[in-house]
């Protein structure tokens, strides 16, 4: 059994603009990874990321109002000030591609794509380890319209976490879910052709991770 203390509350879904436009920031992006890894102050942040308390301290504010993240725990520091470590209020954030803004949802799309290109060069990798060929249909923008599907796809299968909790880290976590959500894709309509030579390749990649 898991301790208590390592349980986190595994997925948020991002629903709003407001939520959407908070975690497209890169700064703040950073913070909540570093969150994630451990709860810390604005000032190990500060520190950790090269940035001035004061900017810091901006992100965190509006992090706090957009409730992604919260305070763990205060306490006096050296100097008897009193220090406030944050943390996430999730693991991992998804958003949900049906409710926020188009300029957002292309942001979201090309951080798809990009995550698409590593596991498409993982399968072209396996596929020439075991002497198979691995073609990407011509008249089919891949990384494109295939980001379009998992975002459509990723929130729904997010929102069976969202309510649960999970000592996976950020990266484990998102690695089911994406798995999850590619393997809903690769059987229906033009995927399931794209990726008909590709069932026990995509079974080594896809594997199931523990769950939360």
């Amino acid at each position: 059994m898991v301790e208590k203390s390592l349980l986190r509350n595994a997925v948020k879904i991002i629903h709003t603009p407001k939520e959407a436009k908070t975690i497209v920031d890169p700064i703040r992006r950073e913070i909540l990874r570093q969150l994630n890894i451990q709860s810390q102050t604005a000032t190990q942040l500060a520190e950790k990321l090269n940035l001035t308390k004061s900017t810091v301290g901006h992100h965190i504010r509006v992090l706090r109002k957009a409730r992604l993240i919260k305070i763990k725990l205060a306490k006096p520091g050296s100097h008897g000030i009193l220090e406030k470590y944050y943390k996430p209020v999730a693991v991992l954030f998804i958003e949900d591609h049906t409710r926020i803004p188009s300029d957002l949802q292309n942001y979201f799309l090309h951080v798809h794509m990009e995550r698409l290109r590593g596991i498409i060069a993982a399968f072209q990798l396996i596929s020439e380890s075991q002497r198979k060929t691995f073609k990407i249909p011509a008249d089919v923008d891949l990384l494109n319209e295939l980001a379009r599907e998992i975002a459509k796809h990723i929130a729904k299968i997010g929102e069976k976490y969202e309510n649960t909790e999970t000592e996976m880290d950020a990266e484990d976590l998102l690695a089911k879910i994406y798995g999850e959500a590619l393997q809903t894709v690769m059987t229906k309509g033009i995927w399931r052709k794209v990726f008909a030579d590709m069932n026990e390749m995509s079974t080594l990649i896809l594997k199931p991770v523990r769950g939360p």
